[in-house]
């Protein structure tokens, strides 16, 4: 009943193997691993055996991006799982049915973990091609596939488990992004940490690492079936009903209060009046309702881990190591690329999947105050989110500190931070315009923003370690797409710096100006698909 003749799991499997993206996305990935390997393959025709630092070079980064790879991919089959049944108001039928809570709970993990299982075993014969060049060991290899699936499997059960508390997969998507990228990190500097401790690494990887996983993954694995069996979201088709007097009473930690200040910033109260003249009833409606109407627990959520994160970082990065502020901004940024398409993926979608959109055309608003109603609406909630976690910055600029003689620099960061909140913004709305899902939007948004913010990066350091210098220089220059570039670019000049990496303040003004060609496109694309596609076709 639990993994053999689970009906859930064998109706997810057979949707899944059946839809072309998984074929799609294995082919991608396998190609991308290839491609990977052979770019970094060694030139030389006769390879030194006894030297083989470029070999562990090559396998570490192949181990340590497909980790990472494996990390990032993990919510996306996992964190609509539940929330994809409330979403298809399928969610009641589910649990009137006589299967078992804990065997829905394995058959959608199950389920959730089959393609990333696929794209593992695949991966293996690329693996296999780098043996050969010597420097790692067969039990180095297993023991780190352990490792991964032993995480990965973990990471599922996360995703799994924000799931279900949540109505909407957007949100569980971003508050499992928020617990899995640290829990990933951690992961990476252990493995790194003890990678000249052979014997050691192996002994901790198949005694401690499985323990904790599967502590863990019980731990979570009861609660969700807990909560499955107790379901505060029966009786109303999947749809959390949420009355603000008892969300006050019954709130754990934060609590939102949307009267006063700063809270009614990005979370201001429900109307009570006429909407005043020349008002932007779409933006209204956003604002105060559309955002919020599943309550606030995600936005806590989200406040809540982002600032528990952000205290240890800022306290080193900006006060006791002044020289690495710029990885300080690197977490706000961070930040931002996981919470700034959340609040538009679904601005669009979100009016095709109610069909509303049809009777949202037919009315005299225009397609200006629709698009930009929309825009500013999530872009009002990220961008405050985003400001504060950069009220350190501010505080760190007028405290007598070594910033002082930093100052246009700093204004630099700000100025990068509030592009990218901007961009973040624009490209879920655009992907928003042209899906027909939220889920589709968000994992889109996601996509286009990993590749122009982190793509530049990691072909920069992996240029810098595997190819040549003057092909080194001319990755270099794609460092305009994204911010983080723009950010480790600028110059800072404190007294432990005495040895820091040049810079090319270049990159920063290349940005600023790919930032503004770019938003400037899908603005225009948006105001095309709002004014003429859609009039005619829908």
């Amino acid at each position: 009943m639990y993994l053999l003749e689970n009906p859930v799991l064998q109706r997810e499997l057979i949707t899944n193997l059946r839809m072309p993206r998984g074929f799609v996305l294995l082919a991608a990935y396998v190609a991308f691993l290839g491609f990977l390997v052979y770019a970094a393959w060694p030139a030389e025709q006769r390879l030194d055996m006894a030297s083989s630092e470029e070999a562990k070079k090559l396998v570490n980064l192949f181990f340590l991006g497909q980790y990472l790879l494996m990390s990032m991919m993990a919510p996306s089959f996992a964190a609509g799982a539940i929330t994809g049944e409330k979403e298809r108001k399928s969610y009641e039928m589910l649990m009137a049915s006589p299967i078992r809570p804990g065997a829905i709970v394995i058959g959608k993990l199950a389920a959730s973990l089959c393609p990333l299982a696929e794209l593992m075993i695949c991966s293996l014969p690329i693996v296999m091609l780098c043996l050969p060049l010597g420097g790692v060991h067969p039990y180095e290899v297993v023991a780190a596939y352990f490792a991964m699936i032993a995480s990965v499997a973990l990471f599922a059960m996360v995703s799994l488990w924000c799931s279900s508390y949540f109505v909407r997969t957007s949100a569980a998507l971003v508050v499992s992004y928020l617990l899995i990228l640290p829990l990933a990190m951690v992961g990476v500097l252990i493995w790194q940490t003890l990678e000249q401790l052979g014997e050691a690494r192996l002994l901790v990887v198949f005694t401690v690492v499985p323990v904790v996983c599967g502590s863990i993954g019980i731990i979570l694995w009861a609660d969700t079936c807990r909560r499955l069996l107790a379901s505060a979201d029966l009786g109303s088709e999947g749809k959390q009903v949420v009355d603000l007097e008892t969300e006050a009473e019954e709130a754990v930690g934060l609590y939102i209060s949307r009267d006063e200040f700063p809270d009614r910033l990005f979370a201001p109260p429900k109307r009570t009046t006429f909407l005043p003249e020349n008002a932007n009833p779409i933006y209204d409606k956003e604002i105060r309702s559309e955002i919020f109407s599943q309550g606030t627990l995600m936005l806590r959520l989200v406040i809540q881990i982002s600032m528990l994160i952000a205290l240890p970082v800022m306290a080193y990065c900006l006060y006791m190591q002044q020289n690495l502020a710029a990885w300080y901004i690197a977490y706000v940024l961070l930040f931002n690329m996981l919470v700034g398409p959340v609040f538009s993926a679904g601005s669009v979608t979100s009016e095709r999947e109610r069909q509303t959109l049809d009777l949202l055309l037919t009315t005299l608003i225009t397609p200006w105050q629709m698009l930009w109603g929309k825009l500013i609406s999530g872009l009002r909630v990220s961008s405050v989110l985003t400001s504060f976690l950069m009220w350190p910055v501010l505080l760190a600029c007028v405290m007598p500190l070594e910033y002082w003689g930093n100052l246009p620099t700093m204004a630099g960061y700000f100025l990068v931070v509030c592009i990218t909140c901007v961009t973040t913004a624009m490209t879920a709305l655009f992907c928003s315009t042209l899906f027909r899902t939220s889920s589709s939007s968000l994992m889109a948004s996601y996509l286009v923003i990993v590749v122009l913010f982190l793509g530049p990066m990691a072909a920069s350091l992996f240029a810098d370690i595997f190819l040549t210098s003057n092909v080194s220089n001319t990755i270099q220059f794609f460092g305009i797409c994204s911010p983080f570039s723009a950010v480790f670019n600028l110059p800072l000049t404190v007294s432990d710096s005495t040895n820091a990496a040049p810079v090319a303040v270049s990159i920063f003004w290349g940005f600023l100006g790919f930032a503004v060609v770019y938003n400037l496109a899908l603005l225009l694309g948006m105001i095309w698909l709002f004014k003429m596609r859609w009039r005619v076709s829908e």
